[in-house]
């Protein structure tokens, strides 16, 4: 790490609150069994490369913004398709990640992908939606309080990248920390971050390609957006905090790919097993897209916002299991991934499940689906806004 990640870091309170509200993201048990047993980021990463024939990227760099980078998957993923179909274009690569968790699973991934592609820019941020693309904050007197930090990586192998990134913990510690809202349980950042990182033996290449701070642009070429929003907030919230402020930030010819869950399967049915009436899903692409019109006005004129049909547009994940798996007796680990899966999309509180918990009832009707469906799936919908070239 070059002298740059360091200098001019500030001591801040390390007061986090405890009592806030709970989010079912916040439940590292919940999300690391989800993501090691469900192949959702797979699935994600195959949609998403489908866009990249479309790109038309500009000089001087494709440039890409992950809109919620979780453990650096689906974005890795991409990553490895996009090289495949340009490899000799620079990258300018974005992830907005409030998780500090996140960040490190996410670091763990570069090493190889400054192998493979040098001429690689990755800006890591924990800053708001309206904030992250241009890597600055909404509030312009609040800006010189941002903390920049830029990372020179030396060497000449994925050895020693990873040995150089995986020696930032401590930074990462002080920079990506977190509170929450009282009002809604949101995250926060206490401290607003961002990390540039690039191979030094690229930096005269890269010139025009790495960010300074308070003169980044956004223009993104392709934005990834795999669950960004908590499903029970109306169209409204997640168009006016999310997917508006990603469209302004597409450059010409730019291309959103939005994905959340949208239930109709097993995993929905599994839920209702338990609570009858739970509808978690009520918020569908067309009528994000219309509140998105109606939020952009005579401006949605200069983006092409369109949903595909079904077909086109809902795709499916499954839980891992085996083909001997889902036999007469299935296994209490199966039943407790696929119990697990279930709450965590459909996103249940503790606080309700701890109620569920108090007998067999949810996991005798976790076999239940399981037998019914041979398995278990999900049905996630995707749908793709675009910018008009200029």
């Amino acid at each position: 790490m070059s002298a740059d990640a360091t200098n001019g870091s500030k001591n801040i309170d390390s007061t986090v609150t405890t009592n806030r509200p709970f989010r079912f993201y916040d439940n590292r048990q919940k999300y690391l069994a989800f993501i090691n047993t469900c192949n959702e980021k797979w699935q994600v990463a195959k949609r998403a490369t489908q866009e990249l024939e479309l790109l038309q990227p500009k000089p001087p760099a494709l440039r890409v913004f992950d809109a919620g980078m979780g453990d650096g998957t689906v974005l890795s993923h991409t990553l490895r398709a996009i090289h495949q179909r340009f490899p000799t274009l620079p990258l300018y690569v974005v992830g907005k990640e409030v998780s500090l968790e996140d960040i490190r699973l996410s670091l763990e991934k570069l090493p190889d992908r400054f192998v493979e592609h040098p001429a690689s820019v990755f800006i890591f941020t924990n800053l708001y939606y309206a904030e992250a693309p241009w890597l600055t904050l909404r509030d312009a007197e609040k800006a010189p309080n941002i903390d920049w930090n830029v990372v020179e990586i030396d060497g000449t192998s994925a050895y020693e990248y990873g040995q150089q990134l995986g020696s930032m913990d401590d930074f990462l510690v002080e920079a990506w920390q977190a509170t929450s809202s009282e009002k809604t349980g949101n995250p926060l950042y206490v401290k607003p971050s961002v990390l540039v990182m690039y191979r030094k033996d690229q930096r005269f290449l890269l010139d025009s390609v790495i960010p300074r701070e308070g003169s980044a642009i956004a223009d993104y070429d392709l934005i990834l957006a795999s669950q960004p929003w908590r499903a029970r907030m109306d169209a409204e919230f997640k168009v006016k905090y999310v997917l508006e402020p990603l469209v302004r930030a597409l450059g010409p010819a730019g291309r959103l790919l939005a994905v959340h869950s949208i239930g109709g399967d097993p995993g929905l049915e599994l839920i209702r097993e338990v609570w009858p009436d739970e509808d978690p899903f009520q918020v569908n692409r067309h009528e994000l897209l219309r509140e998105l019109k109606k939020k952009l006005g005579a401006e949605s004129g200069n983006y092409v916002i369109g949903a595909s049909p079904d077909e086109e547009a809902i795709f499916q994940f499954r839980m891992h299991t085996l083909p001997d798996e889902i036999a007469t007796s299935i296994g209490t680990s199966t039943l407790f991934a696929a119990w697990n899966a279930a709450i965590y999309v459909a996103q249940i509180e503790d606080q309700r499940l701890e109620a569920a918990l108090a007998s067999r009832d949810y996991l005798d009707a976790t076999a239940r689906i399981l037998h019914r469906h041979n398995g278990l799936w999900f049905n996630d919908e995707g749908f793709v806004i675009s910018r008009k070239p200029d």
